[in-house]
């Protein structure tokens, strides 16, 4: 049975204090949803995180945590995701620095360790694509060597279907290639304006979202999170909210 979450990320600038999370978090179990993913919400403490979310009967279930957090602060973090009952502990994006042919290769020596220590614990490091991933190294796809780098206990993906769109990927390939180590998926869809790709709330544009979720179910996928990054001058609360209508009944 899989979840329907929403990104906090959507919704990042109505998040930076308690009073906005609190309302924003309402409108997020008002529209239905059952979870959230914390994403640059404001300093507000672990704790009080998880009150609030609890409050309004939202499960956390995955972060984007600072990945310097995650290399250098790594028992903290943990204990952090304890307090909010969160197994999955993200890293959004690649820090620039790995991001090239002469440093990829650094990214695994780096974060074994503390993906070793998270997985102790009883979580899972995650990490979450863009379309940088899927340019080629040395003859290699960055998302094929991150795959390779770890083991599937050490390294969980958050596939965001957009972001593997818009590199080029097949979706639905790329979550059977990562079967099993895809518990949470970003699910955000893609539009034509003009001549230029954009974000659009899931099933309003060009995605295949019932071959999407058909195989995020037989692929192992636990939490689907919706998630627009630009919601094109949209409110986007309304854009969570026409996201979740148009998958009611879909997954």
């Amino acid at each position: 049975m899989m979840t329907l979450g929403a990104q906090l990320f959507t919704l990042r600038e109505y998040t930076q204090t308690e009073k906005d999370l609190d309302f924003s978090l309402a409108q997020v179990k008002e529209m239905g949803y059952e979870t959230v993913q914390l994403s640059a919400i404001g300093p507000i403490a672990p704790q009080r995180v998880r009150e609030l979310c609890d409050k309004h009967g939202l499960q956390i279930v995955l972060t984007h945590t600072s990945p310097d957090r995650i290399l250098n602060d790594t028992e903290a973090v943990i204990a952090e995701h304890d307090l909010m009952g969160c197994d999955y502990i993200g890293i959004g994006m690649m820090p620039k620095k790995y991001a090239s042919p002469h440093w990829l290769s650094h990214f695994a020596g780096d974060y074994r360790e503390a993906a070793k220590k998270i997985a102790a614990a009883g979580k899972l490091l995650m990490y979450h694509n863009h379309n940088v991933e899927f340019q080629k190294f040395g003859g290699k796809l960055v998302m094929e060597t991150l795959m390779e780098s770890f083991a599937p206990d050490e390294l969980g993906f958050t596939l965001d279907t957009y972001w593997v769109q818009m590199g080029g990927g097949d979706v639905c390939g790329w979550m059977e290639k990562l079967s099993g180590r895809i518990p949470c998926i970003h699910l955000k869809d893609m539009a034509v304006k003009g001549w230029e790709p954009v974000m659009a709330p899931v099933m309003e544009g060009n995605l295949d979202f019932d071959k999407i979720l058909a195989t995020a179910k037989s692929c192992g996928v636990k939490h689907l999170l919706v998630e627009q990054d630009d919601c094109q001058g949209e409110s986007p609360f309304a854009c969570l909210a026409t996201s979740f209508r148009n998958l009611q009944g879909k997954y």
